[in-house]
């Protein structure tokens, strides 16, 4: 039957991810982090790490993956709470894609079809709560933007900047004016250099720079 992620302490979920959004993110989500750092010191919290690995929130070597910095993003936290959990909860997605429009008695059904449990079961309740807990924090009706879509994005914003760029350039060229002009020049007979130097020295200086 199908292994579905829960916290022990179920009511302590939505605190933990409150504290995620307020602390750094971690190089690694460790024990010693989710203790020391968020404060959650106790052993009943530690089943939060491989739920957040179930979730897609953390690597299987416990670094935060793109879906954590997400979460931690307040314009994008809710909705990328909702990937998390419908990543956590994919057996139960699977069977119904609304699942979590479900009241509590549905999805606890639906919890005992995924698993096999006994409805009096407490692993059942744990995962119950777990999802509950978590839920009111998820935009499901939302839509986070994948790797494709946002680079398709960037590279509509960088078209645009050229050729806004290349617009400027050649409206810059038209007003660009070239003159072309002819100097005929008379040079006065003498057997002086110093005077042919002192023209062409005033020639360059007055009229052929730009």
């Amino acid at each position: 039957m199908a292994e579905i992620p829960y916290i022990t302490t179920a009511g302590s979920i939505t605190k933990i991810l409150e504290k995620i959004k307020e602390a750094q993110t971690p190089e690694s989500f460790s024990q010693e982090f989710l203790r020391t750092k968020l404060g959650f010191k106790g052993g009943n919290y530690q089943p939060f790490i491989p739920w957040a690995k179930k979730a897609g929130l953390l690597n299987s070597d416990g670094t935060p993956t793109s879906l954590y910095k997400q979460f931690r993003n307040p314009s994008t936290s809710a909705v990328s709470l909702a990937v998390a959990l419908r990543t956590a909860y994919a057996e139960l997605y699977s069977r119904n894609e609304y699942c979590h429009e479900l009241d509590r008695k549905d999805f606890k059904g639906l919890v005992m079809e995924a698993t096999g449990e006994a409805h009096d079961s407490a692993k059942v309740e744990k995962i119950v709560a777990t999802f509950f807990n978590a839920k009111p924090l998820a935009d499901f009706a939302g839509k986070l933007n994948s790797k494709k879509e946002a680079t398709q994005e960037s590279e509509k914003e960088i078209s645009s900047t050229k050729s806004e760029s290349n617009d400027r350039r050649e409206s810059k060229n038209k007003l660009n004016l070239g003159l072309n002009y002819t100097i005929n020049l008379v040079l006065p007979k003498t057997d002086d250099p110093a005077i042919y130097n002192a023209i062409f020295k005033s020639l360059k200086e007055n009229l052929l720079n730009d």
